[in-house]
């Protein structure tokens, strides 16, 4: 049996990934770019300025030859003679940039990236200060072990769920029952493997009879789930069901009007999908679902 040999990367794929590359080895704290000559620098901006000059002179000098178009030649059922003249074509416009990336709130994390060892440290310590957490009586009477969150310290995407099952509470792990198994193989459809990604809810607790958290439970874990996140610095947070992204970004819109696009938190990119319990539910949603993540993918170069 012949194996498939995919085909080579073109440049523009090349870049993609290398850029991609370079941007999770600076997340992740690994100090390996070049410092940059600042004569060099200066010597381009100089050269960038004098072009951008130069362009803006002569635009101001051509401006005052143009003359008004004349008007279309209206459409009709029979050819003029001379021949048929059609509407001129416009150039493809290429598609905007989300503004929601360009706003104040895709600002960097606050303090340093710290080296992964320290993050694995911290986290350690927030776990052990999660499990004994006191602040929702309620969860505390019912539950059975605290789910904190796994996964890679310095993993390049975090994905974000709502808050544990019985399957979990049981374990002490997040996602290890039905939605939990087709979560680990839509991580797996994305190339990773489920040790190289981050898994957390937005709760510690099993709220009882698997109702959705109470917004002042939110509050409680929060604390919790932003120092997580601000530890580990994703390049992307995959939000799974409404109740994560709603809290995540601070946002009453529905998962349907919120998935579609790129969200900032910080410097990261939120991609707001459907919980994998809800998929389970309604299978015909698993498409829109691949297509959230394959977004993610061709943002990031992998596909």
């Amino acid at each position: 049996m012949s194996d498939k040999i995919s085909p080579p990367l073109d440049r523009d794929q090349l870049i993609m990934q290398a850029a991609a590359l370079a941007d999770h080895l600076a997340r992740a704290g690994v100090q390996w770019m070049p410092r940059p000559n600042a004569d060099a620098v200066e010597s381009l901006k100089s050269r960038f300025q004098t072009v951008a000059a130069a362009g803006s002179a002569a635009s101001r000098a051509a401006a005052p030859v143009a003359k008004t178009a004349p008007a279309p030649v209206a459409a009709s059922s029979g050819a003029p003679s001379g021949g048929s003249v059609g509407p001129a074509k416009q150039p493809p416009r290429r598609p905007a940039l989300n503004p929601t990336l360009l706003s104040d709130h895709a600002k960097p994390y606050p303090g340093p990236s710290l080296p992964v060892v320290e993050r694995e440290s911290e986290l350690a310590t927030l776990a052990t200060e999660v499990a004994g957490c006191q602040r929702c009586p309620q969860l505390v009477r019912c539950r059975t072990k605290t789910v904190f969150g796994e996964g890679n310290a310095a993993a390049r995407v975090v994905f974000f769920g709502e808050g544990p099952g019985a399957d979990e509470d049981r374990s002490g792990r997040p996602f290890v029952g039905k939605a939990g198994q087709l979560l680990t193989k839509m991580i797996q459809a994305c190339k990773f493997a489920r040790e190289e990604v981050y898994i957390l809810n937005t709760v510690k607790c099993r709220p009882p009879g698997n109702r959705n958290p109470e917004p002042e439970e939110i509050a409680n874990c929060r604390p919790y789930f932003e120092r997580q996140i601000e530890l580990i610095r994703p390049e992307y947070i995959v939000c799974l069901g409404a109740v994560s992204g709603q809290s995540l970004l601070d946002s009453k819109l529905s998962v349907g009007r919120l998935r579609g696009q790129f969200h900032p938190y910080f410097d990261s990119k939120v991609i707001v999908t459907y919980h994998p319990a809800y998929l389970l539910r309604n299978p015909a949603a698993k498409k829109a679902a691949w297509e959230d993540l394959q977004m993610m993918l061709r943002d990031a170069g992998l596909i």
